[in-house]
């Protein structure tokens, strides 16, 4: 049985790896865009099943392989705050979430032959007030350019975070613990060698 991640995310690879879960990488090809009338919450859920269906359907024959996809966003006033398409729209992300509360939403699904669970972690996440010379500065450093709220909490961010209540590494991009229950769950063999 193998664990197949529906991402090309360096950051989710990185933190399976870091838990010692082994894994291959299949990038899932799916329509990310926003739904009329869906909340974030039913985003990032139909998103994660939608590209853990999509690698299951892609392979070639039936396997016992999981295959494992997350999607993640970032929310403020009930709006998805994407991944920036430039500077400027990186500052205006930065400036709104400055001084304040806002929650990080991952889609998380495990799908098998004749397995699935789908569910989504939540982080609520407080933002120091910013200077105009701390987002100057940021926005410069790059980081925010593929990041969702245009901020990497595990990066030169983490300046700015003052709290954090919920999973640490669902900001990051995926939520380690509860993945790994989901996987126990499905009887994958985590401490195999």
């Amino acid at each position: 049985m193998r664990l197949v991640l529906a991402s090309g995310s360096p950051r989710r690879a990185a933190l399976l790896s870091a838990a010692g879960i082994p894994f291959v990488v299949r990038v899932a090809d799916v329509d990310e865009r926003l739904l009329a009338g869906e909340t974030p919450r039913e985003h990032v859920r139909r998103l994660a099943e939608a590209k853990a269906r999509a690698v299951c359907v892609a392979q070639a024959r039936p396997t016992d392989d999981l295959v494992l996809a997350a999607d993640t966003v970032v929310v403020l006033d009930e709006a998805i705050l994407g991944k920036p398409r430039d500077e400027t729209e990186a500052a205006t992300m930065l400036n709104r979430l400055s001084g304040r509360l806002h929650e990080v939403l991952t889609g998380v699904a495990v799908v098998g032959h004749a397995y699935q669970e789908v569910t989504v972690e939540t982080t609520r996440v407080w933002v120091a007030p910013l200077l105009p010379a701390d987002i100057t500065w940021y926005v410069a450093s790059g980081e925010p350019r593929d990041k969702a709220g245009a901020y990497a909490i595990q990066g030169l961010a983490s300046r700015f975070v003052t709290r954090i209540d919920g999973s640490y590494t669902n900001v990051v991009g995926l939520p380690v613990a509860p993945v790994v229950q989901m996987l126990r769950r499905a009887r994958f063999p985590l401490l195999a060698p």
